[in-house]
């Protein structure tokens, strides 16, 4: 059996979420209730709990400005929100789990599946800390993305990605140092989370980091000459938008 402790600030969805986690999610016991951060930080204190479910906006504050009250939390987060929250993508980036309201039953059931593997795993504190490091930093280079693999999880600074190729429901990044991640999640969903980070998707199979083009040749159909010397060519529909990235960086 595994504690969990709401954390919520309005009543309806307090008393929703406590009833559907009893009914549906047996591995859990609802140890405590706060309506606020500053009793949601009392109550994790007090009760040290295995899963919190933690509103991201609050009268008093953020979910984020409880998380900050623990340097190395000992537990695991779901957010929940009632609506697509500025936040959500940085939730995306670091593979944390979130609800959106009204909470769906099978996706509350799936989140705290895949909480309990992470704590079986002991990954989620790291992906929790990862969060919180990104949210802080105010440079998009000095951000990481956390990759759900079938090994666990891996960190990876954005800066170390040089190209994203897709193969079927997989994608495929290159690293730097050669080394190659493998991730069960489709090409779409990297080009929504990386696209306002200097990454670039070129064509159908593969998403490049603008800052690892080395030459642009326009022979063939033009392709761009990635820092690992992979040729990658361009789709001629991105050509034109493709070349005003590549200008904006030589301006920058």
């Amino acid at each position: 059996m595994y504690k969990a402790i709401i954390v919520e600030d309005e009543l309806h969805s307090r008393e929703f979420l406590k009833n559907i986690v009893a009914a549906y999610c047996k591995e859990l016991l609802i140890v405590s209730i706060a309506a606020n951060v500053e009793e949601g930080v009392t109550a994790i204190k007090l009760h040290q709990p295995d899963i919190v479910f933690l509103d991201i906006e609050m009268q008093t504050g953020t979910g984020f400005d409880l998380l900050k009250q623990f340097q190395q939390p000992s537990f695991d987060v779901i957010f929940t929100t009632a609506y697509d929250h500025y936040a959500i993508k940085a939730i995306k980036f670091s593979a944390v789990d979130y609800l959106l309201k009204p909470i769906d039953i099978e996706e509350l059931q799936q989140s705290v599946q895949k909480v309990i593997e992470k704590r079986k795993e002991h990954s989620g504190q790291q992906a929790l800390q990862m969060l919180l490091k990104n949210l802080q930093s105010p440079n998009n280079a000095d951000q990481s993305i956390t990759l759900s693999t079938s090994d666990g999880l891996e960190f990876i600074p954005l800066k170390q990605i040089i190209r994203i190729e897709a193969s079927g429901p997989y994608s495929h990044f290159f690293l730097k140092d050669n080394k190659k991640i493998i991730v069960s999640r489709h090409l779409k969903e990297y080009e929504m989370l990386l696209s306002d980070h200097g990454f670039f998707r070129v064509h159908n199979s593969h998403i490049i980091n603008i800052a690892e083009v080395k030459r642009m040749v326009k022979n063939d159909g033009g392709y761009a000459i990635m820092s690992d010397n992979a040729n990658i060519a361009i789709s001629p529909k991105k050509r034109d938008e493709f070349m005003l990235q590549i200008g904006q960086r030589m301006v920058s």
